[in-house]
């Protein structure tokens, strides 16, 4: 069954109400897009693993993800596309303030990067349901690097520039080997196969009672 980005919106605040915290949701959205790629690769041991994160819920997490990843022994660098005090919300800072604690996990943030990796897999967790308009700096460099760098690609709850709801693009996206997303599919995400890859949908432990009503 397909939802809404809104039904998906409501769905999160009613599990939230119900004392399943939005923390809880990106905590197991992040460790089950990882158990996804760990599948895939079999092992992520030594492999260099870096994650585009943006200021909002999908960049958290991608930030999970960095604290599983290197629980897999896989070098993971994060760089947050943006200012640390312009994280939008509890659940990320919270996430980013356990990264700061982590030696075995490499953090970069701001505005202009040098962008000279040689990756093997690039997560994308830098926009998810909320984009509107043009994708600008410095989003728009880092779905250029993406797009431009020969390595698994893996995209967080959808890929940066596609609209989940509609399956319409921004003027730039970034086009993925392997797409999961949280829950329920939504319905715009099936449209682009070719931007997705291989698509998943996994639970996240929202109990199915905080549908009722919604769906």
């Amino acid at each position: 069954m397909e939802i809404t980005v809104d039904q998906m919106y409501n769905i999160e605040n009613k599990g939230h109400e119900m004392g399943f915290l939005k923390k809880f949701m990106m905590e197991n959205a992040g460790a089950s897009a990882v158990k996804k790629l760990v599948e895939k690769f079999g092992d992520v041991k030594s492999k260099n693993i870096l994650i585009f994160v943006g200021l909002g819920n999908n960049g958290g997490d991608g930030l999970v993800m960095a604290r599983h990843l290197a629980g897999y022994d896989a070098k993971v660098t994060v760089i947050l596309l943006g200012s640390p005090d312009k994280i939008k919300t509890d659940e990320s800072n919270w996430n980013w303030s356990i990264l700061k604690k982590m030696p075995s996990v490499k953090l970069l943030s701001g505005n202009s990067f040098n962008f000279d990796f040689v990756p093997d897999v690039i997560i994308d967790g830098i926009l998810g349901t909320g984009i509107s308009g043009e994708i600008r700096e410095p989003y728009a460099s880092a779905i250029n690097f993406i797009n431009q760098t020969e390595c698994f690609k893996f995209a967080v709850d959808v890929p940066s520039g596609l609209d989940p709801q509609t399956g319409d693009t921004a003027n730039i996206y970034t086009k993925c080997d392997m797409t999961t997303t949280f829950h329920k599919m939504k319905q715009g995400i099936p449209k682009r196969k070719d931007l997705t890859g291989e698509l998943f949908a996994e639970k996240i432990g929202i109990p199915p009672e905080a549908e009722e009503g919604i769906l």
